[in-house]
């Protein structure tokens, strides 16, 4: 089993706790590792040490610090399938999809070494005769990420290289289910030659969590997760006068045309609902036909969803894995019951689902729920899980009316062959990432990762100028310097 160490002031640390967490293969049921449970005192540790390196990092040239990164991304390219086969190992996602979300976690690096450029400020000469104003971006300190196990690579970049780059430094705790992506990654930052410090990470669950929201020396907090835990961050953050940005939960809609290229459509809308287990915050969660797009589209969305490969992330033409946990798998198909007593028709049913040679494993095939009601508790769930629920509506407008009344606002998407549909749906419906005839609408690391309603809770979002203007705090500067007459020049 890997040994999962905390990564303090330049050391690997071994705990000195007897509380451990198993991290469980989840493909396999076996045991992977084991994840200490660290809590304040080891936070407190971290962060005293990025406190410190914090007052000599902020002052290293800009062009200095991302000469780091460019030897981080090579790093990272590198070890890419070690990486990426962690990631499947722990997480369950295939190896093809592991290999995605590194390659989006190196993009982000990409774009933070442009830092010198993105975090320039502005000046503005004679404001009044002989004064000038000046505005500086200045590092805010010591920033931590609370990480998710969805993307254990891919999310702590939507931070770590943008910490670095703008002159703060890092605390990071991994999700306690999926600790040993990092472990991999961190190897990797201890051979940079980073000064004590400056990167850090601490194991454990919600006492570690405590820790980074009330530490008084972490002055802004990043977090990926639930709403319900999104909101608990957010308010507990803010109390403590911390800048902090917290991902929350998503229900995404899909809206089908009856002019959209069904066959396209069907298939980017499988991968969406279905792709990593349904386990991603942009996945597809349910579907609203309208008019003459239902009947073509239950019969292809169905057939894609039975015909869909599932086994063990790492074997050959594996189109999906399990979700994290078995409890998660009871979770998911208590919720597809529950879908069924409220209503809903099951024509793909993945409850109860063994792989041969993996009969441990916390597999549930893909399922579609036909006939939602609107109002009903399946439909407000947020399953996490390979399940859609298709849904039908007259017009585009009825559609439209449909996705806005839920209380997220991640993504959702438009299938058409109409500009005019395309236009007013990215007008009108109220997500923060839109994706026209695209079932992902993930966005590139040189734009913001956005979000709306209870799906986030802050003000500047992950990625691009949105994370420099959350590393950074403005300075205005006003400035006379009076002539000296005693002088002659």
């Amino acid at each position: 089993m890997m040994k999962i160490a905390n990564y303090i002031n330049g050391e690997w640390v071994e705990p000195k706790i007897t509380e451990y967490l198993d991290v469980i293969n989840p493909g396999t049921g076996e045991v992977e590792a084991r994840t200490p449970l660290c809590g304040r005192d080891d936070i407190d540790q971290a962060a005293r040490a990025a406190s410190q390196a914090f007052e000599t990092w902020r002052k290293v040239p800009a062009q200095d610090r991302i000469q780091y990164l460019f030897k981080l991304k090579f790093l990272l390219e590198d070890n890419l399938d070690e990486i990426s086969r962690t990631i499947t190992l722990e997480c369950g996602k295939t190896l093809e999809e592991s290999r995605a979300e590194m390659r989006r976690a190196i993009e982000n690096v990409e774009v933070a070494c442009g830092i010198p450029m993105m975090s320039k400020g502005e000046i503005s000469e004679d404001i009044a005769p002989g004064i000038d104003e000046i505005m500086l971006r200045q590092p805010v300190g010591v920033c931590a990420t609370v990480a998710p196990f969805n993307f254990p690579g891919m999310i702590p970049f939507w931070y770590l290289p943008y910490v670095l780059a703008t002159g703060n430094t890092y605390v990071l705790k991994p999700s306690e289910r999926v600790p040993m992506t990092m472990m991999v990654i961190y190897r990797l930052l201890d051979q940079l030659g980073l000064p004590k410090g400056v990167v850090n990470m601490v194991h454990g669950g919600k006492d570690a969590v405590d820790g980074i929201l009330d530490h008084p020396a972490i002055r802004a907090v990043t977090f990926v997760g639930s709403t319900s835990t999104a909101k608990y961050i957010y308010r507990r953050s803010a109390e403590n006068g911390k800048r902090v940005q917290a991902q929350g939960g998503a229900k995404n809609p899909v809206i089908i045309l009856p002019d959209a290229d069904m066959e396209m459509a069907t298939r980017i809308i499988a991968d969406s609902a279905f792709g990593c287990a349904g386990q991603r915050c942009l996945a597809v969660s349910w579907a609203v036909t309208v008019g003459e797009a239902r009947s073509s589209f239950m019969e292809m969305i169905c057939d894609a969803a039975a015909t869909r490969k599932v086994g063990y992330g790492l074997d050959d033409g594996v189109q999906m894995g399990p979700v994290i946990t078995s409890s998660r798998k009871a979770r998911v198909e208590q919720l597809i019951g529950k879908g069924i007593s409220d209503g809903a028709s099951v024509p793909v049913d993945g409850r109860n689902t063994k792989i041969q040679g993996y009969e441990n494993g916390a597999f549930v095939r893909p399922t579609i729920l036909a006939d939602v009601n609107p109002g009903s508790e399946i439909h407000r769930t947020e399953i996490f899980g390979p399940v859609l629920s298709l849904m039908h509506a007259n017009t585009l407008d009825e559609a439209i009316a449909l996705a806005n009344a839920g209380q997220y606002g991640n993504q959702a998407s438009l299938f058409t062959s109409s500009g005019a549909a395309a236009r007013k749906f990215r007008s009108e419906v109220q997500a923060g990432n839109i994706g026209i005839n695209i079932g992902v609408a993930a966005p590139m690391a040189f734009f913001p990762f956005s979000g709306w309603k209870d799906s986030f809770f802050g003000d500047n979002h992950g990625q691009a100028m949105d994370a420099v203007e959350f590393f950074t705090q403005k300075k205005v500067v006003v400035e006379r310097w009076p002539k000296d007459w005693s002088r002659q020049f």
